[in-house]
């Protein structure tokens, strides 16, 4: 009898062992992160904190340890990942960024497999009621001084184009197009911070006069004014862009020429780091976001939802709408670690 319970015994032992190896086994396999730490890195535009919110809660999902969100402009983002001093950013714009990929060490220090994003569009809007008026197609139009003069803010007779921040590559595309288009007497680059900017754009669009803009979308601003109803795309009368992008056409299927390409946006990380850590890689590669998500976000941020407890909820409420999907990147992700 003692026998027989000893056996007994034994055997519970044994299967609770083998049990803790196999629940350590599963523990590793769904937590290959764990204790790494991972740093991500966005830009200055509070718009972009959805998309890296997204990227962090899988990689928590994995195990990794990841640090808050540290806010630096794009060269030096794409520098400090590529030397190792953080691990991913989650809005790297290809081609737009071209330059900053390269001179970070491009594909030799740095990771980007898979769109995040795509059909990442930009350029050069006016308000319709004036482009009916004068016809205005084409930003060579403001080379005649008479139509530059209909959207001059400041009084100073020319064009004021609401542009772009400095670091964020498309005003090197918008300083080069002046130069390239001929516009440098008639057109005025404001710029500083874009959405105190933009803001006065649009009230001075609600008052009903001119105004002249850049965006790029998956942004709120096109929520607002709406392109074909309140606004228009103006082409461009060539492509011209500068450096890594030069020999670019930004010419589109249907014929028209907005001057810039349409971009994708991936998620750049740290090479060494994606090596080291196939699962976070995988993910990196699989994670895929509507651009149309992205502007709903980013429209309802503009509308006031816009504090750090907001776009966690934003980002929660996307993953409970899509759970297949996100479950699906993190099903990828563990299974490159096995």
């Amino acid at each position: 009898m003692h026998t027989q319970a000893f056996k007994a015994h034994r055997l519970v032992a044994a299967a609770a062992l083998a049990f803790g190896l196999a629940g350590t086994a599963v523990a590793t396999e769904s937590m290959p992160g764990k204790g790494i730490e991972v740093q991500p890195l966005k830009s200055s535009i509070a718009e972009e904190t959805f998309q890296t919110e997204l990227v962090m809660k899988a990689l928590e999902k994995l195990g990794y340890d990841v640090k808050p969100i540290k806010e630096v402009e794009y060269p030096t983002a794409h520098i400090a990942i590529a030397n190792g001093d953080a691990t991913f950013m989650a809005d790297h714009w290809n081609p737009m960024h071209a330059d900053f990929y390269k001179n970070a060490g491009g594909d030799a220090k740095l990771s980007r497999k898979g769109v995040y994003s795509d059909h990442a569009a930009q350029g050069y809007l006016i308000d319709k009621k004036t482009a009916d008026k004068y016809h205005i197609t084409n930003i060579a139009q403001f080379k005649d001084p008479k139509i530059a003069k209909l959207f001059d803010a400041d009084g100073d007779g020319k064009a004021d184009l609401t542009g772009c921040n400095p670091g964020w590559g498309c005003e090197a595309v918008i300083e080069h197009q002046l130069t390239a288009f001929k516009l440098r007497d008639t057109v005025t680059h404001q710029q500083g911070s874009y959405s105190a900017l933009i803001a006065d754009t649009i009230t001075r669009f609600k008052a009903g006069k001119p105004v002249f803009y850049y965006t790029w979308t998956p942004y709120w601003v096109s929520a607002q004014l709406k392109p074909g109803k309140d606004v228009v795309w103006l082409e461009v009368p060539f492509s011209s862009l500068p450096g890594a992008q030069a020999n670019l056409d930004t010419k589109l299927p249907n014929g028209k020429n907005y001057g810039f390409v349409v971009n994708k946006q991936q998620i750049v990380a740290n090479k060494a780091f994606v090596e080291k850590n196939p699962a976070a890689g995988k993910l990196f590669e699989a994670m895929k976001l509507s651009i149309n998500d992205i502007n709903a976000q980013n429209n309802r941020m503009a509308q006031g939802e816009n504090t750090a407890a907001d776009i966690d909820r934003h980002t929660e409420g996307w993953i409970k709408a899509h759970q297949k999907t996100f479950d699906s990147w993190l099903a990828q992700a563990r299974a490159a670690a096995k």
